[in-house]
């Protein structure tokens, strides 16, 4: 029989030990709840399914939103009653970018609708409406867009669907943002149903700048140059390739497009042309892992650093087990590659910027009701992702492609542009089309803008994307520059 004493030793260590237990899961439970408060914090209040909003919209009349130059592209109007109507100045124009607050909500109206419900007017300014019994009202949005480019741009894109983003490279403020098919959020009650019906997909309520996921087409050359570069630091001058217009795989022709015959070139030469034949057989030499790891490097299959607007993840999926094939049709932009406007506009001001990528955004700044300001958006780095050396080869090539190549129709006279053109095959349910690209940036010395544009089965991008983009160049430099 164990001892009493013996008996109380074991209790007590027994006792110990449940305590510490019992305080590492409280302690566990209290991190948990300071880290789901202060680090979820933003992502919780943002969520659209949070009904605690809802809550507070019955008690605060929501904040505008204005660009940096005192535009109102949302704001709310208040009857005798206390109903507010959303208003939208311009229509369709910002339709997808600023969003709508009613049957649910979708862009900044959704991002940053707990801002919006937010009242950070002065106590006093709180206390009076209170005794009034009056709604306080939300804080406002200054946005980075620019209304002025933001209509060159819709109206440069014209008929077409896809997508138009204008940033700027050194800090990541977009300027622009145009998606079409678009819709007149005003509208929104009286034409829900019909946008949301099966026949039509909902694709006017879709995002194509953000959300819309496409073959790159030869957009994608520049990230298979970098491979190239990378893999052949000391020799991809000595690059060369005799284009006959078409190149044999094992189960496909490669076909330059028309079937033009560039002839012997070298690396810079097979950009500015954008010759498929060349980057094809360049894709059949490239490392696949490290192929693979420069595309991811630059966000393929990965996150984008954004956080105010919903978007796609691009997509890229050669890996060591894939066929010659493949290799071939993934390095001149096709394949299963996808990828959005916005991603491909990020990869585009990361050579703009001398190798690194801003993040980019959309709110500069938040403002109380009586104008104090609450809080200031500040440029920041998400990371260096190629070197200075790396982008600046990639920038003179970009520049061979608007002097001499498949960019040349994009004219100017007071600003330089370097680009790159694509057009993207693809087959969707039985039918093929080509989409057109363009994404380049101007004042190559020191870069202004980027501009990068989708016309969905526009053809090649020196037909289509090429005189929207030159459109939109010319706008920001007549009218916002």
């Amino acid at each position: 029989m164990e001892p009493e004493q013996e008996k109380g030793k074991r209790r007590n260590t027994e006792m110990i030990v449940i305590s510490y237990v019992f305080i590492a899961l409280f302690l566990s439970l209290a991190a948990y709840l300071i880290w789901f408060n202060i680090a979820r914090r933003t992502g919780i209040n943002k969520n659209v399914n949070n009904t605690k909003q809802e809550a507070v919209s019955s008690n605060v009349i929501r904040g505008s939103i204005l660009t940096e130059n005192g535009e109102q592209l949302a704001y709310s109007e208040v009857d005798y009653t206390g109903n507010e109507t959303r208003i939208y100045p311009y229509g369709s124009l910002f339709a997808h970018v600023v969003g709508y607050a009613s049957n649910g909500r979708s862009g900044l109206e959704a991002s940053e609708n707990s801002t919006l419900q937010k009242s950070s007017s002065s106590l006093l300014k709180q206390l009076k409406d209170t005794a009034k019994s009056e709604k306080r009202r939300g804080d406002n949005l200054i946005v980075s867009l620019n209304a002025t480019l933001q209509q060159a741009a819709w109206n440069a894109l014209g008929s077409y669907n896809g997508a138009v983003i204008v940033m700027e490279p050194d800090s990541g403020k977009i300027l622009a943002m145009v998606s079409k098919p678009d819709f007149d959020p005003n509208s929104i009650p009286e034409l829900w149903d019909s946008m949301v019906d099966e026949k039509n997909g909902g694709s006017a309520l879709l995002n194509r700048a953000t959300q819309g996921l496409y073959p790159p087409g030869s957009t994608f050359k520049i990230l298979t140059t970098l491979a190239y570069l990378r893999e052949h630091p000391e020799d991809y001058q000595n690059f060369s390739y005799n284009c006959t217009g078409y190149l044999q795989g094992d189960e496909i022709t490669i076909q330059c497009y028309n079937g033009e015959v560039h002839g012997q070139e070298n690396l810079e030469q097979a950009f500015a042309y954008s010759c498929n034949t060349a980057f094809a057989s360049i894709g059949t030499g490239l490392d696949v892992s490290d192929f693979r790891k420069t595309a991811e490097q630059f966000l393929f299959n990965h996150s984008l650093p954004v956080d105010e607007i919903p978007y796609s993840q691009s997509e890229f999926s050669l890996n060591r087990d894939s066929t010659a094939d493949e290799k071939m049709t993934t390095a001149f932009g096709q394949g299963d590659t996808l990828v959005t406007p916005l991603h491909m506009a990020l990869i585009t001001s990361t050579v703009a910027n001398g190798g690194i990528m801003m993040k980019p955004y959309l709110v500069s700044a938040v403002q109380s009701f009586d104008g104090e300001t609450v809080s200031t958006a500040k440029p920041e780095i998400y990371d260096q992702l190629m070197t200075v050396d790396e982008s600046q080869t990639l920038t003179k090539y970009m520049q061979d492609v608007v002097t001499e190549g498949t960019g040349a129709g994009l004219s100017y006279e007071n600003f330089s542009v370097a680009g790159k053109t694509g057009s993207a095959e693809y087959e969707s349910n039985g039918t093929t089309g080509t989409h057109s690209w363009f994404t380049g940036f101007s004042n190559v010395d020191d870069p202004d803008i980027v501009v990068t544009v989708l016309a969905e089965d526009g053809g090649t991008g020196s037909s289509t994307a090429v005189p929207i983009a030159q459109q939109i160049f010319e706008a920001y430099y007549t009218y916002v520059k």
